[in-house]
């Protein structure tokens, strides 16, 4: 009775903690939602600081894991774990040194990736034929486009994709918050659970 009555509580307190953070959720949601619309707008700025932060962060992880390396130098893939340090550490100190070179870069990876999925998903629509197929193999025409016309129109299209495609993505992930935000302020509070409980 005792062990039912504490995880009852702990699920009640659970629910209370849940159902009090909504706010928080839709704050956030909101902000992402701003930032994106910034960044949208600031698409050039954006793209740069995108890059920048990226090779920083290449840089700080490269650091890190020579630190590991070297205290578990005795390990068998030292090597290997020194070389991935080494190449982290390049890869961010290029994007920090030429970071117009490295919009280029993650532009044309992109545009690729772009390409790539596209055309896959085009043709495994297309071949499976499953229910909604063609608004499948719609997306993936239009992502084959999207990614066509991103190499077609570099280096411009490299000063501001990066920076809509983050702004895009954080709108998307505000709008995700904001209705998780909802969905959580539905939830019954685990005290008024108990009241229930309790009353009937």
């Amino acid at each position: 009775m005792t062990q039912a009555t504490t995880i009852g509580g702990s699920i009640s307190q659970g629910l209370d903690k849940i159902h009090d953070s909504w706010g928080w959720f839709v704050a956030l949601g909101v902000a992402l939602i701003v930032l994106g619309v910034v960044c949208i707008m600031g698409d050039v700025t954006a793209t740069m600081a995108t890059v920048l932060a990226l090779g920083w962060l290449l840089v700080i992880r490269a650091v890190i894991s020579l630190v590991q390396a070297f205290r578990a130098y005795d390990w068998n893939g030292f090597f290997l774990y020194l070389l991935s340090a080494l190449l982290r550490g390049v890869a961010g100190y290029l994007l920090i040194r030429y970071p117009g070179s490295g919009e280029t870069s993650i532009t044309i990876l992109l545009a690729a990736l772009f390409i790539a999925g596209g055309v896959f998903r085009t043709v495994a629509a297309s071949s499976m034929r499953f229910p909604s197929w063609g608004w499948t193999a719609f997306s993936g025409i239009v992502a084959v486009i999207v990614g066509f016309m991103l190499i077609y129109q570099l280096p411009t299209s490299s000063l501001w994709f990066i920076g809509f495609l983050v702004g895009v993505e954080f709108i998307f992930d505000g709008i995700a918050l904001i209705a998780l935000g909802t969905a959580v302020k539905k939830v019954p509070a685990g005290r008024d659970f108990t009241r229930r409980v309790s009353a009937s």
